[in-house]
């Protein structure tokens, strides 16, 4: 090995040491790497970056929630492995991650980001799952000047707030069913009555709140309409109200537990609907354990494993593409965490990825260049997708990720599998009609 080699190696070893202390000047070189030297224009200075949020370790949200945090959590180990995040001046940030258990709760979440933010003296934030805690979370962001991206809150409402430092990486919530109601009349136009049950919670209210009119535009009658509280497993009240209205699709839900009851429900009280198609429930791999219930039942996803987005794709849309492939996500999750991806999971994985790229590009950590960068973003990821809203009222806002709708189904070998139904150019199995 040369002196020039010998010395290389020395002061790789010398930035693992920074790295681990952070905010450390790498030594000036000896004499014998003086051609490395002349190489470098500034001291190599590891910095570490400080990434802050809440998740449901506990309450209703725990397992999406734990699926996003792991996503993030696999964000940041590939990130240090690879030496962290590089800036133009030299500057490597290496990301740690500070949170607590929101146990679902909104007011935990506003009592939890205002410690971050003051006492663990956060440098960026990412968010909770769920629609209402991001709301909630935003609101302290905002408060507090703190940049936040978010993952797993969809809710329209909480970014047509006129928000300046909250950035959405989910698609809105309003496109989540009128995807549904497209492929279900593509396969069936002579479907004309649908029921409407959802959750009272502002991101299920503001999908059917889109869904509705979408759904008359489409020659489709509103034949049942019936929101339930939070927490609700217990259907019956109103089955037999929506059975007397014999709707021809169904469509709606809100959350995991609760719509994987109501799924349940309706293959159990024979709900004779030809199409339904339910809210986060569907995508979540555990879905399957209600047995034959969740059979034909499709729901709307932020990404699926076949879909692949990849450089090709940002080449013809004339975008970069950032970060690794999609099969490439998917292996080194299943490595890590001996389970397979959801949409949750990427969705996590992705708000880092959207942060990292914001951080090389703005090269330094100060909030405002990165918000500029953020507000110029138009990127493609394993993910999709990614541009936000720079309108006053809307700032912040996902306006280019698209929705992928999967539906679950038996093969021959009878066994339940999640199948990709739409956009047809990404199927892996074409939509099947309850008979």
């Amino acid at each position: 090995m040369t002196k020039t080699r010998i010395a290389a190696a020395a002061l790789a070893v010398l930035g693992l040491v920074a790295a681990a202390c952070g905010g450390t000047t790498t030594p000036t070189p000896t004499a014998s790497s003086a051609a490395s030297a002349a190489a470098t224009t500034q001291p190599t200075v590891t910095k570490t970056l400080n990434i802050g949020f809440t998740n449901s370790q506990s309450g209703a949200q725990q397992v999406a929630s734990t699926k996003q945090t792991e996503g993030i959590k696999l964000w940041v180990d590939q990130v240090t492995k690879a030496g962290g995040i590089k800036l133009k001046d030299g500057t490597v940030l290496m990301p740690k991650l500070t949170f607590y258990d929101d146990g679902s709760a909104t007011d935990r979440v506003q009592q939890l980001y205002t410690k971050l933010i003051n006492d663990d003296k956060v440098d960026f934030l990412l968010s909770p799952y769920s629609s209402g805690l991001v709301k909630a979370a935003a609101v302290v962001s905002e408060q507090n000047g703190k940049v936040m991206i978010t993952a797993g809150g969809a809710d329209d409402a909480t970014m047509e707030q006129g928000f300046q430092n909250t950035y959405q990486v989910y698609s809105p919530g309003s496109k989540y069913l009128t995807g549904a109601i497209d492929a279900m009349l593509k396969l069936d136009p002579t479907i004309k009555k649908v029921a409407i049950i959802n959750e009272k919670d502002s991101f299920s209210v503001s999908v059917v709140t889109a869904a509705k009119p979408y759904a008359v535009s489409k020659g489709l009658s509103v034949v049942f309409e019936q929101s339930y509280d939070t927490g609700t497993t217990d259907f019956g009240p109103f089955i037999n109200q929506l059975i007397a209205a014999a709707p021809d699709a169904v469509i709606g839900g809100g959350h995991l537990v609760d719509g994987s009851a109501l799924a349940k429900t309706l293959f159990e009280k024979k709900v004779n609907a030809r199409f339904v198609s339910l809210l986060v429930a569907p995508p979540e791999p555990t879905f399957k354990d209600i047995g034959d219930g969740a059979q034909f039942i499709v729901g709307p996803s932020q990404w699926e494993i076949p879909v692949k987005y990849n450089s090709d794709t940002a080449k013809a849309l004339g975008i970069p593409y950032f970060g690794i492939a999609s099969d490439q996500f998917t292996s080194a999750y299943q490595a890590m965490f001996n389970a397979p991806p959801s949409y949750h999971s990427a969705g996590g994985y992705a708000a880092g990825l959207v942060l990292q790229r914001a951080l090389e590009d703005a090269g330094s950590t100060d909030p405002a260049k990165v918000k500029a960068s953020l507000d110029k973003t138009d990127i493609m990821t394993f993910f999709g997708r990614t541009k936000f809203s720079t309108d006053q009222k809307t700032h912040g806002k996902q306006i280019a990720h698209d929705m992928v709708y999967i539906q679950w189904q038996k093969g021959s070998d009878g066994k339940l599998a999640s199948q990709v139904v739409w956009p047809t150019e990404a199927k892996t199995a074409d939509l099947q009609l309850k008979k």
